[in-house]
């Protein structure tokens, strides 16, 4: 068997492939991308097209190098959900674009001065706990949402999320080739069947909705307890691309880092958060499971990411189809996300695995305890009208404890900075 032919970043892809592999690279993003709005309790169809102008802007940015989809981001999922309880969703919004504006700055800062200052800010010890955190804090919103923590428990939603959340974990490590890239879609796809048949749907706002109808735009609001909520997501999104962008690198056998450059690409990733937060739709991040495409299928191209984004957008214009996404049941969206919360707080473990964290050194241990203890722990910091609790609040004091750690070590007063 002849080895399946590699299609480059530049590459021209003919027309009868360049629609079958956009779609892919579509459908690979699109359980998540509904996932987010969902639980943010907001119309897909505005999500959906901003991910695809996002990702043309992306391309544009990088003048076409690095081939990335831009997606919904799970970052800023813990500190969205606090806000938009507290103060609603357009305040949320404001958050977004203010941490799009700071992650521009970061990405300035960081064409001048490197990416090190980012390992003092908030080391892999710390750091891959917060990303844990995130999974943790939202572990009930799952059970929740599934409806399996109400005083009288419905059969038909038991049923419906054991289903949906037996379809995504079997498909995890059975399904192969692009079907293993798309999991969650097919999970959702199995338990929208299961709700079918267990009654439990509603299709009276599909029948009613019009074929073609615009997205719903939504202007943001500005608070300070808002924004000081959402701004610590702000280097786990750029610790998160730049772990994108190296494995992409990986994959196409290039250095993106320095060809577009990393400033350039991060520039883009929080310009499309900012456009996204002005226009009323969520933060968006290079997708993960667009890496998982391209690894697969060999298929580079920037014109077929292109390509899906061009397609989201048309689909963000279809009412049925947003329509269709809303009806979705709880019982469906708490099984995805009871496999999803779990594997984002493993992510973040995860990264204390790939990091090479060693635990036999003090700063590490305590680092890593403080963090966790303090995400879970439920403790709030009031400062005037700002409260900040749980995964925000960890961010901040693990920031503070590794600059500390980073002076100490300066005024050579650690036991262990010989070993760093």
């Amino acid at each position: 068997m002849g080895e399946r032919k590699i299609i480059q970043v530049e590459d021209k892809v003919p027309f009868n492939l360049l629609v079958p592999l956009s779609i892919q690279h579509m459908f690979a993003m699109f359980g998540a991308s509904v996932l987010v709005p969902f639980l943010f309790g907001i119309n897909p169809a505005i999500v959906l097209l901003m991910n695809g102008v996002g990702t043309l802007l992306f391309i544009v940015i990088t003048k076409g190098k690095a081939p990335a989809y831009l997606g919904s981001s799970f970052a800023f999922l813990s500190p969205a959900l606090l806000v938009i309880e507290r103060f609603g969703y357009a305040y949320a919004l404001g958050g977004f674009v203010v941490l799009g504006i700071g992650g521009m700055i970061v990405a300035l800062i960081i064409r001048k001065c490197g990416t090190k200052w980012i390992d003092i800010v908030l080391p892999t010890a710390a750091m891959g706990p917060v990303v844990a955190l995130i999974g943790l804090e939202l572990a009930g919103n799952a059970a929740d949402t599934a409806g399996l923590l109400a005083e009288k428990v419905d059969i038909r939603n038991v049923i419906v999320f054991l289903v949906t959340l037996g379809v995504a974990v079997f498909g995890q490590i059975l399904f192969r080739g692009f079907l293993s890239v798309i999991p969650i879609l097919i999970a959702i796809i199995a338990g929208y069947l299961a709700a079918a048949a267990c009654g439990i749907l509603e299709f009276d706002a599909v029948r009613e909705a019009a074929f073609f109808a615009l997205p719903n735009f939504q202007t943001p609001k500005f608070h300070v307890e808002a924004i000081l909520t959402i701004l610590p997501a702000l280097l786990l999104v750029t610790s998160e691309h730049i772990g994108h962008q190296i494995v992409t690198g990986k994959i196409v056998g290039r250095d993106l880092l320095k060809d577009p450059g990393l400033h350039r690409s991060l520039f883009a990733d929080f310009f499309s958060t900012t456009l996204s937060g002005l226009c009323g739709s969520v933060p968006t991040t290079t997708y993960g499971e667009n890496i998982g495409v391209m690894a697969v299928t060999k298929v580079y191209s920037v014109q077929v990411i292109g390509g899906a984004a061009v397609l989201s957008i048309c689909c963000s214009f279809f009412g049925k189809l947003a329509a269709l996404i809303s009806t979705i049941p709880g019982p469906v969206i708490g099984g995805i996300s009871f496999l999803l919360y779990g594997m984002i707080g493993t992510s973040g473990l995860r990264m204390l695995v790939d990091g090479k964290v060693d635990y036999s050194k003090s700063r590490n241990l305590t680092l890593t305890s403080v963090v966790f203890v303090v995400g879970l722990s439920r403790i709030a910091l009031n400062l005037g009208d700002v409260q900040l609790t749980g995964m925000v609040l960890a961010c901040i004091v693990a920031m503070g404890l590794s600059l500390v750690f980073y002076v100490l070590d300066r005024l050579k007063l650690t036991n262990d900075r010989d070993e760093e």
